[in-house]
């Protein structure tokens, strides 16, 4: 029912291209705006620092833990709960000095919970050296995925088509970076590996676009450009929207179901693959229009 409906939608989206084109910039502006005020929430993976779960007994609460902790003069703890309601990850800045510091923080934090632990599940240490390099790797691996596909998709279509693309997951990225700035999320390495599946994500809805574009644009030369585009979204329209929706299923249960430690990866996913659909129609083809591509001649 879905796809004889999306098969057969009419929808004029080139008359809305000013309206759809305003609001993916206001949206982009504020998602830089509240980056710029209030910085993102990075993890010990890019700042260092020392994580470790725990299992206490059943009747510890985070205050609790908070409380014993509070006179250690250690910085910001973060504590939170991990799947079940006696496990917990307690998140903790890097001590000034080196890796013996940071045992020793390790072990005073013990000695403290002392027997409310039932086990210490893991802990882990990251150094200040090693999460500057990794947050450098990160943004150079984000920084050649986009340049791969913009290089990419200017051989295999025309420039219009590869910078529209390239704008459109900058335009993904950054709504995804404003969403975890609003909320504080935490940055970490799975967040960075959910960015990259929505970049590789948006840009095969796109393309798919793009191609039935090239494809009406030599079929249909004698059409005013944007009856041309309107028809190119219209009939990739069920294939996009069905795509988006099986995904997303599939993403709901696992961010429901899956637990807490998928859902750092999940939930910037989600958002991705809904704003992915929006770019792919409301913003990647309403690019072109202000660059118009030769009509046919690209292979």
């Amino acid at each position: 029912m879905l796809m004889k409906f999306f098969g057969s939608a009419r929808i004029d989206f080139m008359r809305h291209k000013t309206m759809l084109f305003g609001a993916s910039i206001a949206f982009v502006v504020i998602s830089l705006v509240m980056f710029i005020a209030q910085g993102l929430n990075l993890g010990i993976d890019f700042k260092g620092g020392v994580l470790i779960e725990t299992q206490m007994t059943e009747d510890v609460r985070i205050s609790d833990i908070r409380g014993k902790l509070s006179d250690l003069d250690i910085g910001n703890i973060n504590i939170q709960e991990f799947g079940r309601s006696d496990i917990f990850l307690l998140r903790l800045q890097s001590p000034e000095g080196g890796a013996k510091e940071q045992q020793e923080m390790i072990t005073r934090i013990k000695n403290i919970l002392g027997d409310d632990v039932v086990e210490y599940r893991r802990t882990e240490s990251v150094g200040p050296t090693f999460s500057t390099e990794l947050r450098n790797s990160a943004l150079l691996a984000v920084g050649l995925t986009l340049l791969g596909i913009f290089i990419y998709i200017w051989f295999r279509f025309e420039w219009q088509f590869g910078l529209g693309a390239v704008l459109a997951l900058m335009h993904d990225i950054i709504f995804t970076i404003g969403l975890f700035s609003f909320f504080q999320l935490e940055v970490s390495v799975a967040t960075v590996a959910a960015v990259l599946t929505i970049a590789g994500y948006s840009i095969n809805d796109t393309v798919v676009i793009y191609d039935r574009v090239r494809e009406n644009l030599r079929k249909y030369k004698n059409l005013p450009l944007d009856e041309v585009y309107n028809l190119s979204l219209n009939q990739t329209l069920s294939r996009t929207l069905m795509t988006s929706l099986t995904t997303l299923l599939a993403l709901l249960a696992l961010f429901i179901f899956g637990g807490t430690v998928v859902r750092e990866f999940i939930l910037p996913l989600i958002w991705g693959i809904l704003i992915g659909t929006y770019s792919s129609t409301g913003f990647a083809v309403p690019f072109v229009h202000y660059f118009p591509p030769h009509s046919g001649d690209t292979e």
